[in-house]
């Protein structure tokens, strides 16, 4: 069966999956499917930031007009700029008042790849559409418009497939961060040649 409609067919993901510990919910997102529209790929990189505990995290200020989002109900987006650039899409975890949350950092596209392809035209192949934060967002027409999405309705969604690739989740320091840069927060999936470059 063709992708697009394998992902069609597997559903959402719901609230009580986000409303955990971050770190678990990032390593139990490596696998899953990331939707927007007609395009959908495969999370193969994530980081876990831990909330006011976590140096490394926006919520480390507190509530801010910015960080609303990480506060509220989990399983939506939180979206932010960043360099100037760059839009990253993070999921909130934790249970609400808990600012955890996940950075989504890398995907395998699996579907709507010609859209992927125009909108990252100076993309070098398929394993460069998707192998950052930053590129990802591009590739999946995913904007600050997005910031405060219900990710488990609509047409921004995170999907599990009844049936995967088996895959193995490796943990590691998170990479391009000043603080806590030790700290085992970044889960890959084990020798894909779709992470971030």
């Amino acid at each position: 069966m063709p992708w697009d409609l394998l992902v069609r067919a597997a559903k959402p993901l719901r609230r009580s999956f986000f409303e955990r510990p971050a770190a678990e919910v990032a390593h139990d997102l490596v696998g899953k499917i990331l939707v927007h529209g007609r395009t959908a790929g495969r999370i193969v990189e994530v980081e876990a930031y831990l909330g006011r505990e976590d140096r490394a995290a926006h919520a480390w200020h507190g509530l801010t007009g910015r960080t609303k989002v990480l506060f509220g109900p989990p399983g939506h987006a939180y979206v932010y700029f960043v360099y100037g650039m760059y839009e990253c899409l993070n999921v909130v975890a934790e249970p609400e008042g808990e600012p955890g949350c996940v950075l989504i950092r890398a995907l395998e596209p699996l579907a709507g790849v010609a859209l992927m392809r125009r909108r990252r035209r100076g993309a070098h192949g398929l394993e460069d559409l998707a192998s950052g934060p930053g590129k990802l967002t591009i590739a999946m027409g995913i904007t600050r418009r997005h910031n405060g999405a219900d990710l488990t309705r609509g047409a921004l969604t995170i999907r599990r497939l009844e049936s995967g690739e088996p895959h193995t989740v490796d943990v590691t320091p998170r990479i391009g961060i000043r603080h806590s840069k030790d700290w085992p927060l970044r889960f890959i999936a084990a020798g894909s040649r779709f992470l971030s470059r």
